[in-house]
This record gives structure tokens, C-alpha cells and sequence, in this order.
């Protein structure tokens, strides 16, 4: 099977394709990821994308699809894979759909002031490593594993959450109605807990 995943930051998409790609048996492919693994291992696309981030320059879309390509082909993603943070726009999607066949487009769904509750609630501790909210912890501020004082990470104060979720909402936003019209949307409602958004899913999946 082969899955698109989409949602805004702070869906719990990350969460989600893991567990999906654990259940499936098959790889969860975050561009991110082979963008990093690319220009580790210097192959020629990655120097090439490295090129265009290195100046400050967004990847041409159609780099990004040779590094997407690429990854596809391997062997691992012969029974399906679920792609996270790619195709982001509908050049993109264009694009996917000539080098491969896409099986359902799962979109987890969440109001938008939920989603900035949830980024701008996120509190770590820069002693320990551990992550809590406070819709959990309420208006402590020390850490309730080892003490230390709780912060926030600079990029999720309001003005930056809404510039991200801005971006998401123009830019990301009409692939849900292009892959609608292709019959391969899947929506979930994505503000509940975890496992229960999980077996929602589960459900459509095992539906296709």
C-alpha cells in the first residue's frame, strides 16, 4: 500500500506514521530524512540540493522528485511505503503521480487554534531531554522528572506557529481537493487521543 500523509504541524503526524508504518510492515519515508541521508552519503542529487540550501534557496521540485524517485526504488518500499512531507504542493503531487501509484491520501485533520494550542503549549527540559504540555502539567514550570526549570522552543511562540501554519494552510492545503478529486482522499479527525486517532486510520485503510 502505498500512503500519503497529510497534515499541519502539530497533528501528530510524525506519531502517526510511525505507528502506521510499524503495522504495515513498510518504511515511513520523510523527505527530511533522505534530503539528510543524500548529502551525508554526497550523492549527486544531494550535492545538488545541498547547492540551493546552502544559499538559502529552495530545492527545486523537480530535485526534490529525483531524490523521492530514487528512494522509492529501493527495494524495501516493493509492498508499499507512506510518504511524510512530500508532495507539499500541487507541482509536487503532479510530479509523484508520474513515477509512482498512490493507493490513498490520508489527511489528519485538526482546527487551527487547537493546533496552535498544542505548539505553543509544549514545554522541555534542557537538563533531562524530557517533553511535556501544559494541558498535562498545568503552570509548572520545573521539570517533573529532574527539576529543572522548563522552556520553550524558540520556534513555538505564536508568531511562528501562525507563519507555519500560514504557509501549510496556502501552500499544502489544495492538495486535499486534488487528491479528493482523484477519489483518493481519506480524512480523519486528528484531535483526539492518539491511539484513538490511530484505530480511525486503521479503519479507512483497511477500507481501500
Amino acid at each position: 500500500m502505498n500512503i500519503v500523509l497529510l497534515g499541519a504541524p502539530g497533528s501528530g503526524k510524525g506519531t502517526q506514521a510511525a505507528r502506521i508504518s510499524e503495522i504495515y510492515g513498510i518504511p515511513h519515508i520523510s523527505t527530511g530524512d533522505i534530503f539528510t541521508e543524500n548529502i551525508k552519503n554526497q550523492t549527486s542529487v544531494g550535492m545538488l540540493a545541498k547547492s540551493y540550501i546552502d544559499k538559502g534557496q529552495l530545492v527545486p521540485d523537480e530535485v526534490t522528485v529525483r531524490i523521492v524517485e530514487e528512494r522509492l526504488s529501493r527495494e524495501d518500499c516493493a509492498k508499499g511505503y507512506l510518504l511524510d512531507g512530500f508532495p507539499r504542493t500541487i507541482p509536487q503531487a503532479e510530479a509523484l503521480d508520474k513515477v509512482a501509484s498512490i493507493d490513498a491520501a490520508v489527511n489528519l485533520d485538526i482546527p487551527l487554534e487547537k493546533l496552535m494550542r498544542r505548539l505553543t503549549g509544549r514545554r522541555g527540559c534542557p537538563k533531562c531531554g524530557g517533553n511535556f504540555h501544559i494541558d498535562f502539567i498545568g503552570d509548572v514550570t520545573g521539570c517533573p522528572k529532574c527539576g529543572e526549570k522548563l522552556v520553550t522552543r524558540a520556534d513555538d511562540n505564536e508568531e511562528t506557529v501562525s507563519s507555519r501554519l500560514k504557509a501549510y494552510t496556502e501552500q499544502t492545503t489544495p492538495l486535499i481537493g486534488y487528491y479528493e478529486s482523484q477519489g483518493k482522499l481519506r480524512t480523519v479527525q486528528a484531535d483526539g487521543a492518539i491511539e484513538d486517532v490511530l484505530r480511525s486510520v486503521l479503519e479507512v485503510l483497511k477500507a481501500l
